[in-house]
Formats: structure tokens, C-alpha cells, sequence
């Protein structure tokens, strides 16, 4: 079944929707309810919150009071059933699919400027974490409709995040789909899901009652996983559960695109980590954009951003295996 087909069979099998913020004391009014855009979004309240954290990575420092007004927002990351809709309506390219431009890459080997994208691939053995070149490649032919290189697919994978997506390649589908993407003001605040200062979206205990609540790598990244072979990768949203607001998948499985730019006071260790393996420290601010939430490959023994406050910069031209985004529709 084709990724589109199975998008229309999940809508026509679909009973009316019923407006999920409603149960949470949200107004919606009619003009809402009917609106297109808003379908499978949520409605965040607007309000203050305490953004960032004191006690993990640099990055996230300090801790600062901040405000948003109310907003809606995708229930989950953008699928690749949802993504294959904008591309079939388009015939939108995405930057992986485009062969690089040699003048924005001298030094590059010409070989290796042919279509593509960085995939994540499990070393046999374990190895040195100072360096992310042991688990990260450049795969020719690596795309959203091919997430681990030329001969994979997103067969049977409609309900995954899409991943390999550019933040050009965000915007585009958030443009066609008359949303936005989300500031990292806006991510924070409905990632913690009405809890202030917690630390995950559910609360401060990792595993409550010893149940998972995310895609994360469970085991010793990046050589050793608890999972099967074939699981360390993203899974069909909704498969953790929601957060205060109804929202899925806000931390692990997929890191997710901010139109905010990335800044720091301080360099972070040098040699990138599972989440930024192409790090660009010295890039500016305005060539980077934050990202939130963390990915399936965060692991407790190696990168703990699967946090609402968790954030990592990176360039507008980066695709790869692990980073998602999801759509927002303010307020007019």
C-alpha cells in the first residue's frame, strides 16, 4: 500500500474528530473546529513558564522566565505519509535529494558532493564517544524516502516521523500546509505539558512504574542496544504517551526544527555528540536554528536531551536520520 493510500484509508476509516482540547477546559469555537489546518492539532494555552535548566548541558543555561500566547499545535511529528501528501501535491525536492552546490562546499571531496544525507549506522564494537564519525556517515542516495540509504524505503513506516528533512525542507511543508514551524519559546512551553520545571514532560522519575515514555537508545550508545537489530530507529508516533497537553513523541524519537536561531555563551566539548554530528560552533547565530526534544538515539549513558529544556544548534543545511519537525498555527 502506498504511503498516500494509506493516508486516505486512515481518513476515511476515521470517525468525525472530536476536538481533544475540549476535555481539557480549552475554548474552541466553531470558525476553529472547522478550520483545515487544525486537524490532529491541539490547542496550547497561552502563559509563563520557567524555560531552560541549570542542572544538564551548558546550553541550556540558565534558567529564565519566559511567556508565550496561546497557540495550536501538530499532535506528533509530521509523518512521512503526511510529508509524501505536500510532496505528491508539489513535486517538492528536498535538499537531500539535490545534488550540493560546489561553491558552498570547497574543500569537499567531488566525489562525495552527489545527493545524500548523513544516516546513523551501529558500530560492531564499541568505541570511542569523543568521536561521532564512529557511528555518523554521509550515505549517497540517503532521503526522506530512503532513511538508511539507497536500497531502504518508508514501506510499512507511513506513521514514522520523517526525517532527512532540511529546515528549508520544514518550511516548505509548513508554508504548503498554511502553518508555521513553532519558535523554541513555543516548543519548550507545550513540550512540558503544564509542568513547570520538570524535568522530563511527565514529571522527574526517568521510567515511572518502570514504563518507558519515549523513544530513546536503551543500552551502551552506540554499540550496544537492548532493542532488536531492526528497533533502533524511530517508531510510528503516538506509540508513548502524551503529554498534559495531548501532545506526542515531544521528546525522543525525533529531534524537531525551531525557527529560532541558535545561540550560546559558552562552546560546548568539542567533537559533537549523538545529536550533532556536524557540529558548528563557530557558525553564527543566524545560520543555525535550534532544535528540541531529544531523538531515538539519546541514551542515559551518552546524551540525556530527551528533555523539554534539551537544545542543540544546527546549520539550515543539515539532514539526517533523526531530525523531524512538527507544525504550529497561532493565533490571528
Amino acid at each position: 500500500m502506498s504511503l498516500e493510500l494509506e493516508q486516505r484509508t486512515r481518513v476515511d476509516q476515521a470517525s468525525p474528530r472530536a476536538c481533544k482540547c475540549a476535555s481539557r477546559g480549552l475554548a474552541v469555537t466553531s470558525d476553529q473546529t472547522t478550520d483545515v489546518r487544525l486537524q490532529d492539532m491541539l490547542r496550547v494555552p497561552g502563559g509563563s513558564f520557567q524555560m531552560g535548566s541549570d542542572k544538564f548541558y551548558r546550553e541550556e543555561r540558565p534558567i529564565r522566565q519566559a511567556s508565550v500566547d496561546g497557540f495550536w499545535m501538530d499532535s506528533h511529528p509530521v509523518t512521512n505519509a503526511e510529508y509524501a501528501k505536500f510532496v505528491d501535491a508539489t513535486g517538492y525536492l528536498t535538499l537531500s535529494e539535490r545534488s550540493p552546490d560546489p561553491a558552498l562546499y570547497p574543500d569537499a571531496d567531488p566525489e562525495l558532493l552527489v545527493p545524500g544525507s548523513l544516516v546513523f549506522t551501529k558500530p560492531e564494537q564499541r568505541v570511542s564517544l569523543r568521536d561521532y564519525r564512529a557511528w555518523w556517515a554521509y550515505v549517497p542516495g540517503a532521503s526522506w524516502r530512503h532513511p538508511e540509504g539507497p536500497d531502504s524505503s518508508v514501506t510499512g513506516r507511513a506513521d514514522d516521523p520523517v526525517v532527512h528533512v532540511s529546515y528549508e525542507d520544514a518550511v516548505a511543508y509548513a508554508a504548503w500546509s498554511g502553518k508555521s514551524l513553532p519558535t523554541e519559546i513555543e516548543w519548550e512551553f507545550a513540550a512540558r505539558g503544564g509542568l513547570d520545571g520538570a524535568t522530563y514532560p511527565w514529571g522527574d522519575e526517568f521510567a515511572p512504574d518502570g514504563k518507558l515514555m519515549a523513544n530513546i537508545w536503551l543500552g551502551q550508545f552506540p554499540s550496544e542496544t537492548l532493542k532488536s537489530e531492526t528497533d533502533y530507529r524511530t517508531t510510528a508516533v503516538k506509540s508513548f504517551p502524551a503529554n498534559g497537553y495531548g501532545l506526542y513523541d515531544v521528546v525522543g524519537n525525533v529531534w524537531e526544527w525551531t525557527t529560532s536561531p541558535f545561540e550560546q555563551v559558552v562552546t560546548p566539548p568539542a567533537g559533537g555528540s549523538c545529536c550533532s554530528p556536524a557540529p558548528a560552533v563557530e557558525a553564527k547565530s543566524d545560520l543555525r536554528r535550534a532544535v528540541k526534544g531529544g531523538s531515538h538515539l539519546c541514551a542515559p549513558n551518552y546524551c540525556l536531551r530527551y528533555r523539554p529544556a534539551a537544545r542543540q544548534g544546527q546549520t539550515l543545511d543539515t539532514s539526517t536520520s533523526h531530525i523531524g519537525f512538527r507544525c504550529v498555527v497561532r493565533d490571528a
